[in-house]
Parts: C-alpha cells; structure tokens; sequence
C-alpha cells in the first residue's frame, strides 16, 4: 500500500510537470521606450526561425569589488597577487542548479533537450525556436524592426514572461526587448530605403605663436622654453619627472591604446617623431591588435578616417615609453567605422576580443553585444567584414589607455553596468584601465541630452561621462600651462576658448548618476564637500527625475577624474598639416605611459604590474601634484573649482614621477 502511494504521488508529479500553462509566470522584461533608431512595423510570421539565448544570472557578481580591492589596496595582504582568466570564469559563472532549473522548464516546455546548447563558459543556453514556440514560451508577440540609417532588420518584442521561481536565475532572453536577427524565413519581405547619415568630427584650431618665451625661460633647456604654447614630449618629462633614460624594456609591458572610429596615418606619426623625438626611429611603429575587420592604418589625406585621435595618442606613448612598445586596438570595420560606431562609442566589441567569455555572459540584463547599440558581425553591408565576431583572440597588455567616452545618460543603465564589471575582472588580471574624463566640462557635447549639452528641461543639469563613472577604471582629467609659465610652474585646469560650441572647452568632471561612490574614494569626496562644498543645489539619488528636481549633480554618485595630465597646446601632424590638439585625450596616454614606466621598474625586480591604482593613489595622494586652480565650465554655470586634496575636475592630481615610483616599488 505504501509503495502503491508512492506510485501515484510520482504519477501527479509527472502530470503536473508536462503541463507548463500551470506554471506561474511573471513579467521578466518590459521595454520602456525604443531607441530613436529604430522604427516597429509588422507581427512577424509564426513560422520564422528565431535564434533565442537565455542568458544565465552570473553567480558572485556582488563580491567582485571586494575580490578586486583585495588585489589593489596597498594594506591588503593579497595585494599584487591577480587572478587567471580561469579562475574569474569559474567564480562568476552560474551555478549548476540554475542551470538544471532552466534546462528543465525548456524541456517540460517541449523544446527537447538535443536542441539545447551550453556554452563554453557557461554563461548561456541557446536553441534555434519558431516564432509561435518562442511567443507561446514567453507569453510574447514579436515584431519586426527597422533601423532608420541602415538596411538592417531585427526582431524583438515589447515586453515577455518566464516562470516566477526562474527569474533569480535569468538574467535577460534575446530575441527580446533587446533586438537580434532572424535566422531563417519562409517569406520575403519589402524593405523602405532610409537615409544615412555621417557624424561630423571637431577640428581644433592652427597653432598658435611657437615662439612664445615665458619670462625666466631662458635658464630651462631650449627643449622646454616654450611648454606653455607648446607641449612636447620634453615639456612631460620635465613636467612630472620622467626619467630621460627609459627602464630596461620587457616584452610584458606594452601599452595598449584602444582606438574606435579614427585611424592613425603612418607619415603623420613619423613625421611627429622627426621632428619632437628624434632619437626615436620613425619604422617604431605600434604592435597591430585588429579587432572585427579592422585596418591598421589610413592615408594622411583621408580626412574621413584620420581624425587625430589615433595620431595624438600613439605620438604620446611612443615618444614617453620608448624603446617599450605600444599595442594598437584599432576596432571594428571601415563600414561600422565611423559611419555607423561613431554615433555611439562603446567597447563591446573591444571587450570581446580581450575575453571570450564576454561575447556570450550575462549581467545585469545584457547579454553578448547589443544590436541596437553594437556592431554585428559578420557584417552584411558592401565591404564589411565578413568574418565571425572575434572574441578572446588578444591578451590584454598591462595597461590600456582609452581616450573615448560619452554621456553617460546616452546608454542604458544596465549595459554600462555589464561594461563595468567587464573593467573590474581585467583588474583582478592585474590590468590598468585609464579613460580620458572628457572635454566640455560639467556638459556633454552640444546636442548630447539637450542643445548645450546638458540635462534637464532647462538644460542646467549637469550631464556626467562614461566610463569615467564607472567605479573599476582610472579617469584621467586635462590641465595646463599658461603661456607665461614654465614647467617649473603649477599647472591649472585645461579650460580654454575654442570657438563657437566650443568655447567652454575644459577638462570633465562631476559625479555619476548610475554608480555610487567607491570605497576607496569616500573620505576624498567627503572632506571635499566639507571644505569645498559648491553652493549649486544637489539631489542624492540615483533614479532621480530630471524634469522635477532642483538639483544640479548628484551628491552620492561616483566622483571623477581620478587624475590628471596635461592636456593643451599639443603640436601634432594630422591630415600631414601640423596644428595644436587639446583634451583630456592627451591626458590619459600620459598618465597611461606613466604606469607603464613603473610597470617596467616593477618587471625588473621580479614584481607584477601595479593594475587597478585608484585604491593606491587614493591612500596616498601625497605622491601626486595637486591641481589648485581653474573650474570646467558648463550648462550655464561656472563647474567645480579646483581646490586642495580631491575635486571633480583634476582629481587627486599630476603625477610626481619619482614618488609614484617609490610607492609602487615599495608595494608587492
């Protein structure tokens, strides 16, 4: 009799199983408005093949920053002691049990187990679905969508369900509210035509008087007389005390420069280094890391994809790290780049060819590159590239100079988060990651959340940067010398007239609406309110409306830069026509090749490379030239000041060579 129970219980059991509809289903995904980019049109039709990942919620994601203030704080016994590839895959990936949970509601659905795929890393679940089984799984209706600049067609749908017990383990479905390709159709369908478009670059102003002698030059070098009006690669050496004979060279240390949208033309470059590092021979040229189609180099009169970026931030590290190398992440096809990529400047793509893992995991609901804001590869447009996405193809070097970034309002919240974490696992590798924090000051580009680029109905609420927000990487700000000084003057904010929408042209920095304040930074941020508190009215939140408050920044969000370099009055050869270059884009490959020259000194002493340095720097500011005047202009008001200790426009300060170094070869 007992036995007999058993049976039956066992039978209700299985009944219960094959029978989904009784599964409690909740809303999992609910698009809140669709990018500008793309139009909805027609239900697609049930018998067309969608391609449908379930990314699984990764495990651990919340101890992340612990395990990488272990790596990085100078008073942790495990400083210096960086983490394998292997090792971070295995501690974030989800957990066996999620995995069984969500296998079984597929199977118990009618998708049999043979069609279901695991990938490599553990991060998703993929099988190939009809529209109807997709929509009758996900309580969904899907719909096509076009791209109005483009012949590109996704598929996706407003809103879509999962069983109620499986949502902790889900993280995000695609084909979903975020947008992917068919697979397979049995229809054809018309397309309309739209227009393209092309984003247009900023040209910098011609130089200015290169002879130009501040009083009290004449007893400095000649090569650093004019530093003020012209800043070489002599003027950094003298500036932060950069030893003028470089570290014995290791193949460990190259210096990465990630580059998107612009490319860098080979006579222009050595040209450069003919004429401000000749001792440099000009075939020193940078190591090609090609990312998805990308070119190593254009022609110097392209001026379409030779916009200086590229230029500017190799004749900077070349010319400070030499006889090191530097490695050159150029990123994405010539179709993507700049036409299409330059709208929007992400590092997804960039990501995936340092990690493997990273093309498929999920967080924060992202999974993989986004359609709707990502290139897609292969790339079906004439000329593009026709090869798969690449991904973990390249090992990243021990530090990584990006002088790149937006708005930080211009993507979603959760896929700068998913970037963020990405930076936090390449700083358990022991991995420096450095963004240049931006040119306009407390504002955006013009036009970038209102027409002067600030937020807000009134257009004065102040629009913060990413990366620079994110809590993982070192923002670099710009500063200057006037031209009546000398190196052996204090410099000041990069603030300086352009022209036009340009006027207020100073180095970025403020505070995040998506991130909080890091650990490492509080006591800096706190005892600069406490002494130096602005008198603009703030609101400390982080889902703040923008239409209602008062508020101009957000008090609780992380602060940025982090450091500073200079950043003005740089001579430069772009387009083979010699001009002056401004912006913290030439802050941050400094600052990089900085790290990079202690990593050396480190390297030859059987030490490891300093990585994440924020938690150093800010326990030790002393090793830091204080930045104590200027302000970064914007949305109508005078930004933040520059004050003594930390502030949201120079950070902790320049570097102080020789005490950076100290610190560091003390270190682990």
């Amino acid at each position: 009799m007992f036995v007999l129970k058993l049976g039956i219980f066992a039978v209700a059991v299985a009944l219960c199983n094959a029978a989904p509809a009784s599964i409690k289903h909740a809303l999992h995904e609910k698009r809140q408005a669709l990018s500008s980019d793309w139009v909805k049109v027609a239900r697609i039709e049930s018998t067309a093949i969608l391609p449908i990942r379930i990314g699984l919620t990764q495990s651990n994601l919340e101890k992340g920053r612990d395990f990488l203030m272990e790596v990085s704080h100078p008073d942790s016994p495990k400083y210096g002691q960086y983490w394998t590839e292997e090792e971070i895959q295995d501690m974030f990936a989800p957990t066996a049990e999620a995995v069984q949970a969500v296998r079984n509601w597929l199977t118990m659905s009618g998708i049999d187990e043979s069609r279901i795929v695991h990938s490599d890393n553990k991060g998703w679940l993929a099988f190939d679905a009809t529209v109807e089984e997709a929509e009758t799984l996900l309580l969904a209706e899907y719909y096509e969508h076009e791209h109005r600049h483009s012949p590109n067609i996704r598929v996706g749908c407003d809103e879509y369900h999962v069983p109620e017990y499986l949502q902790p383990h889900i993280d995000y479905i695609t084909p979903g509210v975020k947008l992917t390709p068919v697979v397979k159709r049995d229809v054809k369908v018309e397309r309309r035509t739209r227009p393209s478009i092309k984003k247009s670059h900023h040209m910098l102003p011609p130089p200015a008087n290169w002879h130009h002698m501040p009083p009290g030059s004449g007893s400095l070098p000649e090569d650093v007389q004019g530093c003020g009006v012209n800043i070489t690669p002599p003027c950094w050496k003298a500036l932060y005390q950069l030893p003028q004979v470089s570290p014995p060279v290791t193949s460990a240390n190259s210096l990465g420069l990630f580059e998107q949208g612009d490319y860098f033309a080979i006579s222009d470059v050595q040209s450069y280094l003919k004429l401000f590092a000749p001792h440099i021979p000009i075939n020193h040229l940078p190591i090609p890391a090609l990312i998805d189609g990308a070119e190593y180099s254009a022609p110097a009169n392209n001026t379409v994809l030779v916009g200086g970026e590229a230029n500017i931030d190799i004749d900077i590290a070349t010319a400070l790290i030499y006889p090191q190398t530097v490695t050159l992440y150029q990123t994405d096809d010539q179709v993507y780049s700049p036409a299409e990529v330059a709208l929007v400047n992400t590092f997804n793509t960039f990501l995936d060819a340092l990690d493997g893992s990273y093309c498929t995991y999920s967080a924060y609901g992202e999974t993989g590159d986004d359609p709707s804001i990502d290139p897609i590869y292969p790339d079906p447009a004439a000329g593009g590239y026709k090869g798969k996405l690449m991904c973990g193809v390249y090992k990243p070097t021990k530090v990584i100079s990006a002088s790149y970034g937006e708005a930080e309002q211009d993507l979603p919240y959760d896929y700068t988060h998913r970037q963020c974490n990405e930076f936090m696992k390449l700083g358990l590798q022991g991995v420096s990651i450095l963004f240049a924090s931006g040119d306009l000051g407390v504002a955006s580009y013009p036009g970038d959340g209102g027409a002067n680029g600030c937020l807000g109905p009134e257009g004065t609420i102040f629009n913060p940067q990413y990366p620079s927000n994110c809590p993982y990487v070192t923002s670099v700000g710009g500063t200057m010398l006037y031209a009546d000084q000398t190196v052996r003057d204090k410099e000041s904010v990069m603030q300086w007239n352009l022209g036009g929408s340009f006027a207020n042209f100073s180095s970025s920095g403020g505070f995040s609406n998506y991130f909080p304040q890091p650990d490492y930074q509080i006591s800096a941020v706190a005892k600069y309110f406490a002494t130096h508190s602005p008198s603009y009215p703030y609101y400390s939140e982080f889902q703040v409306d923008l239409n209602t408050t008062k508020g101009l920044y957000n008090r609780i969000g992380r602060g940025y830069p982090d450091v500073a370099s200079n950043g003005a009055f740089m001579p430069a050869f772009v387009n083979g026509e010699l001009g002056q270059w401004f912006g913290a884009s030439l802050a941050a490959p400094t600052f990089g090749s900085i790290l990079t020259l202690i990593n050396e000194e480190r390297t030859v002493r059987g030490k490891g490379p300093v990585g994440f340095v924020n938690p150093v720097l800010y326990a030790h500011p002393e090793v830091l030239n204080d930045i104590v005047n200027g302000t970064n202009l914007g949305c109508g008001s005078h930004g933040f000041q520059a004050v003594p200790g930390w502030d949201p426009v120079t950070g902790l300060g320049t570097a102080n060579y020789p005490k950076m170094l100290e610190l560091f070869l003390s270190l682990p």
